[in-house]
């Protein structure tokens, strides 16, 4: 429609600076779009879907594409093309399939093949299903161990990747990219470009909404459909939709083309109208063809050299109305007998499904408010040397409230865990593999903001009364934040591990700066505080529950001098007024005259002035 569609030009551009020097052609790739007429039109004037097309040709051997078969079964075939600057991988079907080959919709679930056949259940996050057209997968499927070994050649190279495949054989292509991209690092090298010719739809909305959620993976794909070809909008029929309770859903870039024109849409919905309003009017018989999409290709290219004008006639109010109107005509739908109010309610359906696509992607862009982020965070490193000049650090400040600035900070921090809980929401959401590299994208700072944040949950938390934090009260997001970092540490490890490169841990860090590592450190604080308390004013009834709070309190001190050691927690908490301090003078009260331990000793002999200072020698 009239949105941009800029990472899909963009893998276009990446595959053509490969196949030409033209600086004309590399200055038009770095032009902004207004409407996808011109989007379709930079694409075919590419000469690369001719070039796919005639791949595709070469694979089925020269046979006559309008020649009609009525054989039910398919066998998969695929030839691996190397030209000088690209490879390309044609996947056909022998015989070719038609309509009449398709007349059953039928889907299989992901559950259902989970166990026999897994290699798509990277799609599958936070226990979420797909579902895949039966035929598409059984073809797949069927050839597994020969597509392995097709993956392991061509998967990563270099080279720049085309994968192309006409009607079923297009949803084959479309499996197999899917397949590549899962095992590529995106944030390095060159992913594969997919182009179907006159390909079915492959999956419901579960299965669009799995790679959708990844926009580097939807940019991947470019479906060609014809006015003429029925095959692209078989299962999209109110025939399936009504009886049979089917919801196909597209993905990826749809290039819709008639022999006067064609046009982009990347939008779902938008792609579903434009597809079912192809088909209104259409030949029944012309329709059982096989389409030419060479012929079309050339046609269009021909074209192209002209530009034509919206017979229309109205003058549009805006730009959203012109490209869609400008689409319409060049897909060839002006030219139907539609009654004027037909063609007004589709341009005021495309009008609302674009706009509601593109305030989805206005509604949480985290590029965008980083530099929000950053200033908020730096506020809050502020707010912490304010409340350590007045020797209480800034957890016990917020806690009880005695700065001028503290209801700044509340706001502060609201912004903060809102952002973040839609940063981990939006990452938990993406395919398996690609979330490793989203996760090590937001790492460092999602770990300063948990472990700069987390202590004012806490402290908000123990203020009201509530008691154990970590197992009740603690926010998903913090979790599943700290779960990545432990994740990546580990990895981390084990790659130098491999490379017989150990990292050295023995240099200290400047604990009168940093944050503390454990971001529940003051929860855990908070609790021994609480047996403590419990001790001294006899709470505890029975002497199973004076042992406990013994045992507990023993635990604490052992965790403390632990992060001591590892020099991980902040000097902060030994700040004359802070919960730490406060905790230490009422456990020098309710503990035996005799306990000795590490912790005890360090206290008693204010080793934690050098530990500030970073002169102190630990045994």
């Amino acid at each position: 429609m009239i949105s941009l569609i800029p990472k899909t030009v963009g893998l276009f551009s990446e595959v053509l600076c490969s196949l030409t020097e033209d600086p004309t052609i590399a200055n038009k790739m770095n032009q902004l779009f207004s409407s996808g007429s011109e989007v379709a039109n930079f694409m075919v004037s590419s000469g690369l879907l001719r070039l796919s097309w005639a791949k595709i040709l070469d694979c089925y051997g020269g046979v006559n594409i309008n020649e009609q078969h009525q054989t039910l079964g398919f066998s998969l075939r695929w030839k691996a093309y190397q030209e000088a600057n690209m490879n390309i991988i044609v996947f056909i079907t022998s015989p070719i399939c038609t309509k009449s080959h398709l007349p059953n919709a039928e889907f299989v679930s992901s559950t259902a093949f989970k166990g026999t056949f897994p290699l798509f259940d990277f799609l599958c996050s936070n226990g979420n299903s797909f579902s895949i057209h039966k035929a598409a997968i059984a073809l797949f499927a069927s050839h597994i161990n020969e597509l392995l070994q097709l993956k392991d050649q061509y998967g990563k190279s270099s080279c720049p990747l085309v994968v192309t495949g006409h009607s079923l054989g297009g949803s084959v292509a479309s499996l197999f990219t899917l397949w590549l991209l899962e095992s590529l690092n995106v944030s390095a090298g060159k992913r594969p470009l997919c182009l179907t010719f006159g390909s079915p739809l492959v999956g419901d909305k579960g299965f669009q909404q799995a790679i959708s959620q990844h926009p580097s993976w939807n940019s991947c794909f470019l479906h060609v459909a014809a006015s003429k070809d029925s095959i692209p909008r078989i299962f999209i029929t109110p025939h399936y939709l009504q009886t049979m309770g089917l919801t196909y859903k597209p993905f990826g870039t749809f290039l819709l083309c008639s022999e006067i024109g064609c046009a982009c849409s990347d939008n779902p919905e938008a792609t579903l109208e434009l597809l079912l309003a192809m088909g209104v009017g259409g030949a029944g018989n012309e329709e059982q063809l096989i389409v030419d999409y060479g012929r079309i290709v050339e046609q269009l290219e021909l074209r192209i050299i002209c530009k034509g004008i919206s017979q229309f006639g109205e003058l549009m109010l805006n730009s959203l109305q012109a490209g869609i109107i400008l689409q319409l005509e060049a897909i060839g739908l002006q030219n139907r007998q539609h009654d004027q109010e037909q063609q007004n309610n589709l341009i005021k359906k495309l009008e609302l499904e674009e706009t509601c696509m593109l305030n989805k992607r206005k509604a949480f862009d985290p590029a965008k408010k980083l530099n929000d982020v950053k200033i908020k965070m730096a506020l809050l490193e502020w707010y912490k040397k304010a409340s350590k000049a007045e020797e209480i650090g800034y957890y016990d400040c917020y806690k009880n409230q005695i700065s001028r600035w503290d209801r700044d900070i509340v706001q502060h921090k609201k912004f903060l865990t809102k952002y973040w809980e839609e940063i981990v929401a939006q990452t938990e959401k993406k395919p398996q593999k690609e979330l490793v590299y989203f996760r090590i994208r937001w790492l460092y700072a999602g770990t300063n903001y948990r472990r700069m944040i987390e202590p004012l949950d806490i402290a908000e938390y123990y203020k009201s009364g509530k008691k154990n934090y970590i197992t009740d009260g603690r926010s998903h997001h913090y979790i599943k934040m700290e779960q990545w970092l432990e994740e990546a540490e580990k990895r981390r490890l084990e790659e130098a591990e491999k490379q017989s490169n150990f990292p050295n841990n023995t240099k200290k860090q400047n604990v009168d700066v940093i944050l503390t590592d454990d971001s529940c450190f003051w929860a855990h604080v908070e609790e021994a505080r609480i047996c403590c308390k419990s001790l001294a004013n006899a709470d505890a009834t029975s002497i199973t529950e004076r042992e406990s709070y013994k045992k507990n309190l023993k635990n604490f001190e052992l965790y403390v001098m632990e992060q001591i050691n590892k020099s991980t927690v902040s000097s902060e908490i030994f700040l004359k007024h802070s919960s730490f301090m406060q905790w230490w003078k009422e456990y020098e009260k309710i503990k035996e005259p005799y306990h000795s331990s590490q912790l005890t000793d360090f206290m008693k002999n204010c080793k934690y002035q050098q530990y500030a200072s970073g002169r102190l020698v630990l045994d």
